[in-house]
């Protein structure tokens, strides 16, 4: 199955893909109204992956590092509470919405003094949510850097441009925001899924394949085969180790 503009979504399981803002974890337990959630966020441009308990969602955001965490306070097996507990306990410090049908205010000081960075309670408009998430994005986002290097590539996020020795790149959007994220933490070995869920918004049931290709892409641009080294059965990071040349997709 593919998807063929940005606007098209495409449902695995039970996630949705959108590419233009990241991924968004919805943690609800009732399907209806994880259902309209998920709606109002894919119009608002954002991926979407769905837990319907709290263990599962604690798994599966350590996998997808999404942009931002919508959390139903009361969900199975490990409540609202503990997952962001547990995430805090971590050092991950990914955006939470705490959402509840509890109008306790022990819960809301509870949860803000846990970490949690908004609080509604149900019912709530599904337009307000997604403004809260927004609004949490636009006060959390990193501030301004400088250029990012790696030897003689020089990657400027304000201005949007590539070059390399001098000589600038053209790189397409999604080209220049997989560069970026590799070239942020340059010692990092990145997995696929965690570069689906950054550059693109996507869960990783949405197939691998296309970070490959783009990878490979970005390599050709640049004009240097070692800029991104892959490590098989991992994944890919910047720069090669000496001695080593890879081309592609990652083992």
């Amino acid at each position: 199955m593919r998807i063929h503009t940005l606007r098209q979504w495409t449902r695995w399981w039970n996630v949705t893909v959108d590419a233009r803002n990241g991924l968004v974890m919805l943690v609800e337990d009732e399907p209806a109204i994880a259902d309209v959630q998920r709606r109002y966020f894919v119009d608002a441009g954002y991926g979407v992956h769905v837990e319907r308990d709290g263990a599962a969602a604690l798994r599966r955001i350590r996998d997808l590092r999404p942009v931002a965490i919508v959390l139903d306070i009361g969900i199975p097996t490990m409540d609202g509470l503990a997952v962001c507990r547990a995430l805090r306990a971590e050092g991950d410090w990914t955006p939470i919405v705490f959402v509840t049908a509890r109008d306790d205010e022990v819960d809301r000081i509870l949860g803000i003094e846990l970490g949690g960075d908004d609080y509604l309670t149900k019912p709530f408009s599904p337009r307000e949510l997604v403004a809260r998430v927004g609004g949490v994005l636009r006060r959390t986002a990193r501030p301004a850097e400088e250029p990012l290097r790696s030897g003689d590539i020089v990657l400027d996020e304000q201005r949007h441009s590539v070059s390399v020795a001098g000589e600038p790149v053209d790189l397409t959007a999604t080209e220049f925001a997989l560069l970026a994220q590799l070239m942020r933490e340059p010692h990092r070995v990145f997995s696929r899924e965690h570069l689906l869920s950054a550059v693109w918004g996507m869960a990783s049931y949405a197939g691998t394949r296309t970070v490959d290709v783009h990878v490979a892409q970005v390599r050709a641009k640049l004009g240097r085969t070692d800029a991104i080294r892959t490590v098989r059965g991992v994944g890919y990071g910047m720069g090669e180790p000496s001695g080593s040349s890879s081309i592609g997709g990652a083992g």
